[in-house]
């Protein structure tokens, strides 16, 4: 889809004809002769930050999405603050970007602007999807893809199966059952009347978009079929516009390795809580991690922590089992390797340990976190169950066992005060908390 009405130039014209005008550009594909004719829009920059190539309009429909280009549009989404003191940074290279969120320009909700990947990566992607077509390095890129044989499949299907999946990178379509996929399908914000399990009223542009995304980066994905509103460990998805997406903000875990021992023992309380919902919980999904870092978790400002990144994400159907695609060479495409060599390989879904997730955390995050800030013998203690957790070589149970004795012993060493307001003050009256 080619739009020729940038945002910065909306933004100049009057209310109804801006909003005409947007959302005649948006319904517009590159299938499509018709558009707008670039004299009935006039060229004129302003100084708005959120033009077509920031927000990575100008590459639908290999994009994310489009629900919510109007709230930038309307200007319901601003950074002004946060530009206004960091005015030397390169805004297109930068993987997120905090901001502000309003439904009526009175009040206003931190939030997060994020890239599936690093405006870097996407050029790479970008260079491949052409070359894999002998095209020249700048070519229509939405005209590339809509012509592999993969996505005329998706054109053809009245349903996501795990074949039209097989071969993509992501954790999350290692080990695809038919159930998981039906969830995608059926939460999938990006599409009007949102609910069938059938993809009847997605439209071609719908099905490249998905498509897009789940080669590129599921991080968006698990945060609509896995939503934080069900008592999920994820921030809130808000919407997305061209390569962008916006959601809940949190602040990063590693912000808080220099916190009061109450604080780092209720933070590192809830995340071995948190893996633990991810190995067992009511709907038989097994996730985990493929690695962690303290980038990927966040805290809310009530003292909440989530995960803020999902795309090292798999996931496991206990309940259904896997119809694991096949790792053929012949199954591979270009939607296969956007974001990885195409030669890279995925692990059987067969050798994910319940423990995994449980050993990366207690090597990569809980040691920086947890050091040095009690005295003895508690801190022996805490070191020791650490060390145990994050020796991979032992076997699930001993892991599971020393993961539940660290939780154990950081209970009592977390507090009952109006810091932790997503458990405050219930924490005085009920011992659950």
């Amino acid at each position: 889809m080619e739009l020729r009405l940038g945002i910065e130039v909306a933004a100049l014209l009057p209310d109804w004809l801006a909003l005409l005008l947007w959302f005649s550009a948006l319904s517009c594909s590159v299938s499509s002769p018709a558009s707008l004719s670039p004299s009935l829009v006039p060229q004129i920059r302003t100084s708005n930050k959120f033009g077509r190539a920031f927000l990575g309009l100008d590459k639908c429909n290999a994009c994310i999405g489009t629900s919510i280009c109007k709230k930038f549009f309307k200007e319901e989404i601003r950074f002004d603050n946060w530009l206004t003191s960091h005015p030397e940074l390169p805004l297109d290279y930068l993987p997120s970007y905090p901001a502000n969120y309003s439904d009526d320009f009175k009040t206003w909700r931190p939030v997060e602007i994020s890239r599936l990947v690093s405006k870097h990566q996407n050029g790479i992607s970008d260079r491949r999807i052409c070359a894999s077509a002998a095209a020249p390095k700048t070519c229509s890129i939405e005209r590339v893809l809509r012509k592999t044989v993969r996505f005329q499949k998706w054109l053809q299907a009245k349903r996501l199966t795990p074949d039209l999946v097989q071969g993509l990178s992501s954790p999350l379509l290692r080990c695809p059952s038919q159930r998981l996929l039906d969830r995608v399908v059926r939460r999938y914000a990006e599409v009007a009347d949102a609910g069938s399990i059938f993809m009847d009223h997605f439209t071609d542009r719908d099905k490249l978009r998905l498509l897009y995304t789940l080669a590129v980066n599921t991080h968006p994905i698990l945060l609509q079929i896995f939503p934080g509103a069900e008592g999920w460990p994820l921030p809130k998805y808000l919407g997305s516009c061209g390569r962008v997406l916006v959601s809940t903000s949190t602040s990063p875990l590693h912000e808080f390795y220099g916190a009061p021992p109450e604080q780092a023992a209720d933070l590192a309380y809830q995340l071995l809580r948190v893996l633990e919902s991810l190995r067992s919980n009511d709907l038989n999904y097994f996730l985990y991690f493929t690695h962690v870092d303290a980038t990927m978790f966040g805290i809310f400002n009530n003292g909440h922590l989530f995960i803020r990144d999902a795309s090292a994400l798999g996931v496991i159907d206990k309940q259904e089992g896997s119809q694991a695609a096949s790792r053929a060479r012949e199954n591979k495409d270009i939607f296969s390797c956007l974001v990885t060599g195409c030669q890279a390989k995925l692990s059987s879904c067969d050798t994910i340990p319940e423990k995994q997730s449980l050993v990366l955390v207690c090597q990569q995050v809980l040691p920086q976190l947890l050091q040095g800030k009690f005295s003895s013998p508690v801190q022996e203690q805490i070191d020791v169950l650490l060390a145990k957790c994050g020796e991979g070589v032992r076997p699930d149970p001993e892991i599971l066992r020393a993961a539940s004795q660290l939780k154990d012993i950081l209970r009592p060493l977390r507090t009952c005060d109006p810091r932790f307001a997503y458990r405050y003050p219930d924490c005085k009256y009920n011992d659950k908390f």
